[in-house]
């Protein structure tokens, strides 16, 4: 599936995070192109993933402007059949 035009997704991860390891295999399985940042490896990314996302954990998912929070959140959103609209249409059932 690819996400509609604009809904850019983004995920702020660590090499060695099996969370993100979980998310990113989601995604890919899904056909999702993704944009990781490895916080590890750019220190200004994890000062800018704490400011958007307000946590400190890895990973922290973007659909579009969307904070999706964290890896049980992408499987929960999927669970409840959120992922798919969100990443067609750029809103959740949430918003």
């Amino acid at each position: 599936m690819t996400p509609s035009s604009g809904t850019k997704v983004v995920m702020y991860t660590t090499s060695w995070c099996p969370y993100c390891a979980r998310a990113r295999q989601l995604l890919e399985e899904r056909g999702i192109e993704l944009e990781e940042i490895d916080v590890d490896a750019t220190p200004a990314a994890r000062a800018e993933m704490m400011s958007r996302s307000g946590r400190s954990s890895v990973p922290q998912i973007f659909i579009g402007e969307t904070h999706v929070g964290g890896c049980d959140d992408l499987l929960d959103l999927d669970a409840r059949g959120g992922l798919d609209k969100l990443l067609q249409t750029g809103v959740t059932d949430d918003e």
